[in-house]
């Protein structure tokens, strides 16, 4: 069944948000706090051992109920069970949207196209196992009889971004296995990574659903042709493993049937790294810690699924950052973790988010006259701090952000934990309180400072604060607890999509490029450059001289 199309802006909620809007806007967040002693509790959520605490929001208990409103007047309820349902919401494509049975329980059903995919989805977790189980171990063994002691990834877009920020995020679980990932066509990228590599105890793994995407194509067979000059083409289906549906051009590279794992159409690429997707993940931490991430994310579904709107994290989270984007006109969010170890996780969210909510035409086919994909950005605290945190403390953008910190650390330095900790507090209390022009003075006239000084110092040193984040207080990064998190975000992209009335799972708009890409490929090797526009024929014969 279809989903509804209904415009946002069309329903009661929208029209007194707006009004809502024009009333609050200028109520400061410190204000709103002096007014409510239990404003912190009032406005938080606890679920497993994840807090999310949202009262330093520029919202009242009347903006959450009209958010709600809205919610249910797009009939997000409905939506929500036929995402799970296997229902084809991804109307353009044809397609259910069914990454969530990936990490379903055994004894679930999940029906796409009337069968039920959860048994083959267990399957293929049962070969994983099996096949990283092998490979770990060190029973699955290169051409001349050694151990595998490193694992290529070959993929690009959510076949490299997952995989890759999540073996970065569980690098404390990791074993003996060096990983390293090839996704960008520019040869000095893959060649960088040849240099590190013995070709006897290297396995690559190939990710990519049709085995024909360019820059993975490109690089797999630039790294076959690397390998041939030690191994030979037999040796070929010791090393390289496959994760694709395009069994013919997988036989023809030399690819071993054992060694290939099945992609399904109804999951989406930047949703893919539950499934076979994921086999790099296993190999690096182990097949019990991917199951992990696994249950993790499937108890995030349950809660998404079944939890009050009220009570349910991604549906809060998501209609926050619609307030701030459609009514406070805050086109940009930024993603702080506050743990090296989530480093390319804003790198990762910034395809989930964009690729799936960057559209123009609604679900009638319609264009939009209101702002729909968030920009994503951010790193890791306290990195951050000493980057952008000025633009964001006292520049003219608003930009909503979410810290994510955890109780403990993973190696128990307590000591340079409670110092990246007090960071974590201090500067979302620093975002939403500020320093006013009195306390700066007082601050100056403690240092015996001139007055003519201190008040020509004073406007520079003001801060207004007022700046909205969500905190999300986690105990520690375990694979379950990962799994969790990234779940949150996917259920958040679903919710916005549905109320912004658009299709979230296809990316029509990545065409276009690689489209001209190739042509402009025969124009770089052929003699005739073909017609284009003046800056890129002139470009091109620059390039060319």
């Amino acid at each position: 069944m279809s989903l509804y199309t209904i415009n946002p802006t069309s329903t009661q909620a929208w029209k007194k948000l707006t009004e809502h809007y024009e009333a609050t806007k200028n109520n400061h967040l410190r204000d709103l706090f002096a007014a409510d002693t239990n404003r912190a509790e009032n406005f938080s959520l606890s679920w497993n051992d994840f807090l999310l605490d949202f009262s330093k929001n520029k919202i009242t208990k009347e903006t959450i109920a009209l958010l709600l409103q809205l919610a249910n007047e797009v009939n997000l309820k409905d939506a929500v069970q036929k995402y799970f349902k296997g229902d084809a919401i991804n109307e353009t494509e044809g397609r259910a949207v069914s990454h969530t049975a990936l990490r379903a329980k055994k004894t679930d059903t999940v029906l796409v196209n009337g069968q039920n995919v959860v048994p083959e989805v267990y399957e293929v977790k049962e070969h994983i196992k099996t096949f990283t189980t092998a490979v770990i171990s060190g029973e699955k063994k290169g051409y001349t009889g050694k151990s595998f002691t490193d694992v290529v990834n070959i993929g690009i877009g959510g076949s490299d971004l997952g995989p890759a920020m999540v073996t970065e995020a569980l690098r404390f679980y990791k074993n003996n296995l060096k990983i390293h990932f090839v996704s960008n066509v520019d040869g000095d990228h893959v060649h960088e990574i040849l240099k590190e590599l013995d070709p006897e105890t290297t396995l690559f793994v190939i990710v990519s659903k049709t085995f024909i995407t360019q820059e993975t194509l490109s690089n797999a067979t630039t790294i076959k042709n690397w390998f041939l000059k030690s191994g030979s083409q037999e040796d070929i289906a010791k090393h390289f493993a496959a994760v694709s549906t395009n069994t013919e051009k997988i036989a023809e590279f030399g690819i071993a049937s054992e060694n290939v794992f099945p992609m399904w159409d109804w999951v989406g690429g930047r949703f893919s790294l539950w499934s076979a997707v994921g086999l790099t993940i296993a190999l690096a931490v182990g097949f019990e810690n991917f199951d992990a991430l696994l249950v993790g994310a499937n108890e995030m579904d349950e809660h998404f699924k079944t939890e009050n709107f009220d009570k349910n994290i991604p549906v809060v989270v998501a209609l926050l950052s619609i307030w701030y984007n459609n009514f406070y006109n805050a086109e940009t969010e930024a993603i702080i973790p506050y743990t090296q170890y989530l480093s390319r996780f804003s790198a990762y969210l910034q395809q989930g988010i964009m690729e799936s909510n960057g559209k123009s035409i609604d679900r009638n086919g319609k264009s939009i006259d209101y702002q729909t994909g968030t920009i994503i950005w951010g790193e890791p605290g306290t990195n951050s701090q000493h980057a952008f945190f000025q633009l964001i403390h006292q520049g003219t953008k608003l930009v909503p952000a979410d810290f994510i910190g955890f109780k403990k650390s993973l190696h128990g330095d307590t000591d340079h934990h409670n110092k990246l900790m007090a960071n974590f507090f201090a500067q979302t209390e620093a975002l939403m309180n500020g320093k006013t022009a009195d306390t700066v003075r007082k601050e100056l006239e403690a240092k015996n400072m001139p007055k003519s000084e201190i008040e020509k110092l004073v406007p520079f040193k003001v801060f207004k604060g007022d700046n909205p984040t969500n905190t999300i207080l986690i105990n520690s990064l375990t694979p379950k607890s990962l799994g969790s998190l990234i779940a949150l975000y996917e259920h958040k992209i679903f919710v916005q999509g549905i109320v912004w009335n658009i299709f979230s799972y296809d990316q029509w708009g990545v065409e276009l490029g690689k489209q001209l890409a190739t042509t402009i490929l025969k124009d770089i090797k052929e003699s005739e450059i073909a017609d284009h526009d003046g800056s890129t024929l002139q470009l091109l014969q620059s390039f060319k001289k």
